[in-house]
């Protein structure tokens, strides 16, 4: 408390106490897969497409990414993080290849000759060619010539790239630096060779070489690993762990890995199980499963029931493909749903509501559906967690299930699942000025006012059942779930309970002769 001494007025700024509790975002996407470029295994956040192309660049032969997240923005999605796998850090931009064939391909690499000692410039193709393809690299004297500076000239059919004036040392002229914007060759220092340690020396005038050899595509080397990553690294979708608004993880190019045979049945479940403990472990958001390919309803069922199997209320999959249309070739192609459902899912979120069930929405941008399916058919899928598409005439295309892969009754439906992340997500961010606050009923009284006030707007917004607040929830905090030991143990506990609406899933309509002058009962 300040001191007084003189006097006179005096004002003072004192603390507010409790603080009311903000809602926080429910619709925010992750999606891991392969681009044509932009950085490897690092989340990066855009807000529309055009952010996303001039970032990892456009849609890729084999790769569902950039269609994927296309189809997020189309449908409602705002905003985004981006994790691309399955390359070492070069790009396949103006290759005109696939990021498959343009990730870790045996291409030639040489080193160009030096005269003295020290290491020299390692030189590598960036694509791969046959030994009528080859890239020629070769060293000349500079326009403005001194004892480190040269020029070098690469050349492969009819392009040539000149870089004059470079040289080894540091600075901007730095040889490795200026090869950076290269097409055809990347630069590089040999690193752990004791028998050529020393500086990096220039390389000898007149010498050249040519990079040929290799296959004119090769092979991704993937594995569910680069899926999973790392928390510790900040590689793959474990490395979200880190960004605490994510409340949706799509991995599209899962299934494109897997139409490459890059990732049999076991690595495909290996993934998608690992995708379900990410989700559970941060207990804020929900896994998007794509299935396999070309599904007919009982082929399915039996991916669902018998090969996957899944149980997890956080973990969710749409069945089937959707065919949208290529901006690469101008011609219709089928893509794993996942990224369009978030963006169903964000959609709804902004129009209605997390509580509502993000079904019965048109799904934007698709042309048609892989399969077809009966009432009987589906009578089948949606017993067992699976979210059909479906068409209707006059209607469009729709999402047509809302539920968890989760066998509890408790939490079947995927909007209780959702707002009760919202909830628990919203309270958790806005009530850390309740720690280190003394312990007593001062405290417990402020704690379950600032929730209860959060809850009624939650309960105003339709979110909760109940004609009152007392039928909608509870909040309990006091003495009784408060005893000595618990607050001697720096324990403070609130008891909250809520009541989710539930969709209605099955509209039944009775109906029944009605003989004129008869009563009907309420």
């Amino acid at each position: 408390m300040p001191t007084y001494l003189s006097p006179g007025v005096y004002m003072e700024e004192v603390p507010s106490g409790s603080k009311p509790i903000e809602g926080v975002g429910t619709a925010v996407a992750a999606f891991v897969g392969f681009a044509e470029n932009g950085p490897v295994n690092e989340p990066v956040l855009v807000t529309n497409w055009e952010q996303f192309v001039t970032t990892f660049g456009g849609p890729i032969e084999d790769g569902y990414l950039a269609h994927s997240v296309y189809g997020y923005f189309l449908n409602g999605g705002g905003a985004a993080y981006v994790v691309r796998i399955g390359g070492n850090g070069s790009s396949a931009a103006g290759s005109g290849k696939s990021a498959h064939s343009a990730v870790d391909a045996p291409v030639a690499r040489a080193e160009l000759p030096v005269s003295g000692p020290g290491k020299p410039i390692v030189v590598r193709a960036l694509e791969a060619g046959s030994a009528g393809n080859a890239v020629r690299v070769e060293v000349q004297e500079a326009s403005e010539p001194g004892p480190d500076v040269f020029r070098l000239v690469v050349r492969k059919d009819d392009q040539e790239e000149v870089y004059d004036n470079v040289t080894t040392k540091r600075g901007q002229s730095n040889v490795l630096t200026a090869v950076k914007q290269s097409k055809l060759i990347a630069l590089e220092e040999v690193r752990g060779d004791e028998t050529k340690a020393g500086t990096l020396v220039a390389p000898e005038k007149g010498a050249m070489i040519a990079l040929s050899g290799g296959a004119d595509s090769a092979p991704l080397r993937i594995s569910p690993e680069d899926y999973v990553g790392d928390a510790a690294d900040r590689t793959g979708f474990s490395g979200l762990e880190a960004i605490d608004d994510v409340t949706m993880v799509c991995v599209p190019d899962l299934m494109a890995a897997y139409q490459s045979k890059l990732i049999d049945d076991e690595g495909v479940k290996a993934v998608q199980l690992a995708m379900i403990a990410h989700c559970e472990l941060m207990a804020d958001r929900v896994a998007i499963l794509d299935p396999p390919p070309e599904l007919r309803p009982q082929q399915m069922k039996v991916w669902r029931n018998d090969i996957a199997g899944y149980d997890s209320k956080f973990a969710t999959t749409y069945w089937p493909w959707v065919k949208v249309m290529d901006p690469r070739s101008g011609k219709p192609m089928f893509v794993p749903p996942s990224g369009h459902i978030a963006g169903v899912w964000a959609r709804n979120d902004s129009t209605r509501g997390v509580h509502k069930a993000p079904a019965n929405e048109v799904v934007r941008g698709v042309i048609d559906l892989q399969s077809g399916l009966t009432r009987g058919e589906h009578d089948q899928l949606n017993p067992i967690g699976v979210n059909c598409i479906r068409t209707f005439p006059g209607q469009g295309i729709r999402v047509w299930g809302a539920r968890t892969l989760s066998s509890d009754p408790e939490w079947r439906y995927l909007n209780v699942r959702r707002l009760f992340n919202y909830v628990e997500k919203s309270i958790l961010s806005s009530t850390n000025w309740v720690v280190f606050e003394p312990n007593d009923r001062f405290l417990w009284d402020s704690v379950r006012r600032t929730i209860e006030a959060f809850l009624r707007r939650v309960w105003r917004s339709g979110a909760l059942f109940g004609e009152t607040p007392a039928q909608a929830f509870f909040v309990k905090c006091d003495a009784d779930n408060n005893p000595e030991e618990n607050r001697d143990a720096g324990i403070l506990t609130v008891d909250i309970g809520i009541a989710p609406v539930k969709p209605a899933e099955f509209v039944v309509f009775r109906l029944a002769q009605f003989s004129e002058g008869s009563e009907l009962s309420e």
